[in-house]
């Protein structure tokens, strides 16, 4: 164990904070982040919608979730060669170069243009399944801007005013980018845009398995135990989980089943993500009954933010990180709850989530129960149960570790 710590210290943690420190991993990361209160819009209105249960006549606010996070591709293509962009320092052409994201992804939609002039679209392309395209193409884009930077039309000292000359000389990276779509889609006659799907599709067979599941739970509770926000995942998994739920959302709507279990409505707003990543809240409720005055301490502290599904105070105030005592309990819930969630879902016994709800602030139970009913609040019962009993025997001997230091030191 102890040369798995200082391996994981000493090596693996500092190349993975290199990683996604890495200025495209980064961007892309920032990209969704800044596109999260759209996604929270379809949070809101499945909230709302509830009170058409007991509001007769209440207006169908749907159009909402479809303008907001059904447009979700099309921020991505616009924000993510913003963001490198702006990281690069390059803030002339920021704005260009998400509108030229904007414009190659809605021509590798490949709309139908009549003969009348008129062009149709596939609405739901613009949204979730067209994410995988929009990071590919804001990547493309901002290469594309990167390599140009150093070309001009213009010699050094020319007294033509400086607007002027950069008008023209982002005339070329432009160019090339919206050729490149021209001669795939409209000379090549390629979808590139289902062509990209068919690819990730063996990937998102992957992360809706079992092993896909679990998998995704375990990396991000192993990488939060060693201290790294698991939100460096965050490319990875919202490019399975918003397609996935929007995919759910479709087939009820269609009067069918719902079939991918992998979403973050069944990671934050079920069963696994209770008090935060890692299931920390009954860790919490233990502190509160401890006998060292420290894990009381921070339990008092930290009992309303995990409430919340915020546990970083937690996490790095116990700590859990960097604690062998408190880390080994939270990789066996990482690995013991995903397949017990996985498979009450997958056999029926409890509903599979099929609304947009992303607001992970909302109290575990409450979010819950709108997701899957009664039936989701007695899964819920047993993984709480699970979880608390796994984390008690770790949590007395640190609470007697603690003790024993207190009392050493009075």
């Amino acid at each position: 164990m102890k040369r798995f710590m200082k391996w994981m210290t000493d090596s693996f943690a500092p190349r993975l904070e290199a990683f996604t420190n890495n200025i495209w991993v980064s961007s892309i990361q920032e990209a969704i982040m800044v596109a999260i209160p759209m996604i929270f819009i379809g949070s809101i209105i499945t909230l709302i919608s509830i009170l058409q249960d007991f509001i007769p006549g209440m207006p169908d606010l749907t159009p909402i979730t479809t303008f907001s996070f059904g447009l979700l591709g099309l921020f991505i293509a616009f924000l993510t060669p913003y963001v490198v962009m702006e990281k690069k320092e390059r803030h002339k052409i920021k704005l260009l170069a998400g509108m030229t994201g904007v414009s190659l992804f809605a021509m590798l939609l490949n709309p139908t243009i009549n003969e009348d002039g008129t062009i149709q679209f596939i609405l739901e392309r613009f949204g979730p399944s067209g994410m995988i395209t929009a990071l590919l193409v804001g990547v493309f884009v901002a290469l594309v801007m990167i390599m140009c930077n150093k070309f001009s039309f213009f010699k050094k000292g020319s007294s033509l005013p400086e607007f002027i000359m950069d008008w023209f000389d982002f005339l070329v990276p432009i160019a090339l980018v919206l050729t490149t779509g021209w001669v795939l889609v409209y000379q090549l006659h390629f979808d590139i845009f289902g062509l990209i799907v068919n690819i990730f599709e063996p990937i998102n067979a992957v992360g809706q398995s079992l092993t896909g599941f679990l998998l995704f739970n375990f990396i991000g509770v192993v990488l939060y135990s060693f201290g790294v926000s698991p939100w460096v995942m965050t490319p990875i998994w919202y490019a399975i989980w918003i397609p996935a739920i929007e995919q759910n959302a479709s087939l009820v709507a269609a009067g069918q089943d719902p079939v991918n279990i992998n979403t973050f409505e069944t990671f934050f707003s079920g069963w696994l993500g209770i008090g935060g990543m890692g299931a920390t809240l009954p860790l919490v409720v233990w502190f509160l009954m401890a006998r060292s005055k420290k894990l009381k301490s921070v339990g008092k502290a930290t009992i309303i933010p995990s409430l919340f599904n915020i546990n970083e105070p937690v996490v790095y105030g116990a700590p859990i990180a960097f604690n062998p005592l408190l880390m080994v309990p939270m990789w066996i819930n990482a690995l013991i709850t995903p397949v017990i969630v996985y498979l009450a879902l997958d056999w029926g016994w409890v509903r599979i989530p099929s609304q947009i709800f992303q607001l992970w602030y909302t109290p575990i139970g409450l979010s819950t129960y709108i997701m899957s009913g009664f039936n989701g609040l007695i899964l819920l019962a047993v993984v709480l149960i699970i979880v608390f009993v796994v984390w008690f025997p770790f949590f007395k001997l640190y609470d007697a570790q603690e003790l024993k230091k207190e009392q050493e030191q009075n």
